[in-house]
Parts: C-alpha cells; sequence; structure tokens
C-alpha cells in the first residue's frame, strides 16, 4: 500500500474507533439524578445534573440567590466589604437593576446587608413541599425548609 491508500484507511480506522468509545461511554450513563417524584412538582424537569429544585419556581429562586452570593463575592473583592443594599450590587457579576425588585415571582426576597455580613431569604407566597423558604449568610450556603421560613439551623441544599 502506497502513503495515499494508507491515508483514508488510517483516517476510517480512527474515525470508527472514536464513534465505538463514545457509544459505549454514553450507554454507560444513567439518568440525571432527581428527587422522588412524590417531591417534584408534575412535570418539572432539573436543569441540570443534581439539581435541587422541586419546581419552576424554586428553580428561579435558587438561581437568583447564586447570582447574589456571587455578586456579593465580587463586591467584596472589588471595594473589602459586603454591600449593605441590593441596589449596591447592581453591576457586580450578572446582578442588574430589575433584580433589585424583591418580587420574584411565587417568591419574595428580603436582603439585610451590613459592611461585614449579609443574610438574604427567599419566602414562597405559598409555603408547600414544591415551595419551600430559602436562607443563605454570607458563608454562601443556602438553606431550606418546607415547613417553616428557612434560618441557619435549617438544613443546607445539596
Amino acid at each position: 500500500m502506497t502513503s495515499r491508500t494508507r491515508r483514508p484507511v488510517l483516517f476510517a480506522a480512527i474515525v470508527t474507533a472514536l464513534f465505538f468509545v463514545t457509544s459505549t461511554l454514553s450507554a454507560q450513563q444513567g439518568p440525571p439524578a432527581s428527587l422522588p417524584a412524590e417531591q417534584n412538582a408534575p412535570g418539572y424537569l432539573p436543569k441540570f445534573h443534581g439539581d435541587p429544585a422541586r419546581s419552576d419556581s424554586e428553580a428561579a429562586a435558587l438561581a437568583y440567590m447564586r447570582v447574589v452570593i456571587r455578586a456579593q463575592h465580587q463586591f467584596t473583592k472589588q471595594y473589602g466589604h459586603f454591600a449593605t443594599t441590593l441596589p449596591e450590587l447592581v453591576h457586580s457579576g450578572t446582578f442588574t437593576k430589575r433584580m433589585v425588585n424583591p418580587d420574584r415571582g411565587d417568591y419574595t426576597a428580603t436582603f439585610k446587608g451590613k459592611k461585614d455580613s449579609y443574610v438574604l431569604a427567599m419566602s414562597p407566597k405559598n409555603l408547600d413541599a414544591q415551595h419551600r423558604s430559602f436562607y443563605a449568610e454570607d458563608d454562601g450556603k443556602i438553606h431550606a425548609d418546607e415547613t417553616k421560613p428557612a434560618d441557619a439551623s435549617s438544613p443546607v441544599v445539596k
């Protein structure tokens, strides 16, 4: 075989090998882990692997909290202290002017900030298994509770 005829054969062998490796790997992966069906809202699909939300409303509330926590982290790196109000966080990370509004759909945000700490809470308009309350402090851990307003003693969201 000449080098001209070997190249297409070598290319075909590499493509075939890659096909078998990727199909074998994808066959080994199981479905993404989710919460038991009785805890998820009907029709709720997790937004990412390990999504702790039980409904679209919870997913939005948790996403809002993550944005505020990241914005506070960036604000602290830039100014040496935490923001004391939500308007101070505008343009820190992905926190926008529209996010200052505490009405977050099925949830209401509560923010209390000091230069050395902050507390962020998300309270559902109707507390139930698919609309838990959430709480976070400057340690960045999000806590949840489905029976009462969440606080530092509530379980941490995984």
